[in-house]
């Protein structure tokens, strides 16, 4: 260090004593409860429980599995069943619609090719007329339609569609005498009724004229 003239002094400063701190206060460690015993966590008897055989357990699971599986099975096959009656019903509709409207069509080509029979005109026309028919019945009786022949038949009221009663000798009672529009038959379904006359049997008139006079005395 330097002295009052400027001249560095050899002496050492005087030690500074420092007082000592004050030690800390000691921490008072507090109780700490005492850990409680691990409870028995097993189920008592009579209350269920999560079975302690592990086979046990994956068996129950198994079972669910696979009854959920029959369940979406039985679903599937439903659905499938149904899908399929639903696509049936909607193709016999329209194979319905469609046949209903050429109907008409057929009637009137039957109607021309009797009118042609009638008036004497060309076989060779004539027939080229009838295989051209036949080939369109053909063609429809693939989808199913079946032409319903009524005359001299017996009268059924599921297929056929009565308009009137004539007497007749020739046909029974209840038979019929005339056909005046075709019936058909879609499959098993009645598509439309045949148009006929029903023999009403032979008049009372007609049994009046064939009996003999009675002689009188």
């Amino acid at each position: 260090m330097k002295n009052e003239n400027g001249q560095k002094s050899d002496t050492m400063p005087e030690s500074v004593d420092v007082a000592p701190e004050e030690s800390a206060e000691p921490l008072e460690v507090q109780d700490v409860p005492p850990i409680p015993e691990e409870e028995d966590l097993t189920p008592e008897e009579g209350e269920p429980g999560e079975p302690e055989d592990p086979s046990e357990a994956l068996q129950q699971e198994k079972a669910a599995l696979t009854d959920r599986l029959l369940r979406l099975q039985a679903d599937f096959d439903n659905f499938r069943k149904r899908t399929a009656r639903d696509r049936t019903e909607v193709a016999r509709r329209t194979t319905e619609d469609l046949i209903q409207e050429i109907l008409s069509v057929l009637d009137h080509f039957g109607l021309g090719l009797a009118n042609a029979r009638e008036h004497d005109a060309k076989p060779t026309v004539l027939e080229g007329f009838e295989l051209v028919y036949d080939q369109l019945l053909q063609g429809l009786g693939k989808f199913g339609l079946q032409p319903i022949d009524a005359t001299g038949e017996p009268f059924n009221p599921n297929l056929h569609e009565a308009l009137t009663q004539l007497p007749s000798t020739e046909v029974p009672t209840g038979h019929v005498i005339e056909q005046t529009r075709q019936g058909y038959k879609l499959g098993e379904r009645l598509l439309r009724p045949a148009q006929v006359v029903v023999s009403s049997g032979e008049s009372s008139s007609d049994n009046t004229h064939d009996e003999a006079p009675e002689e009188t005395p």
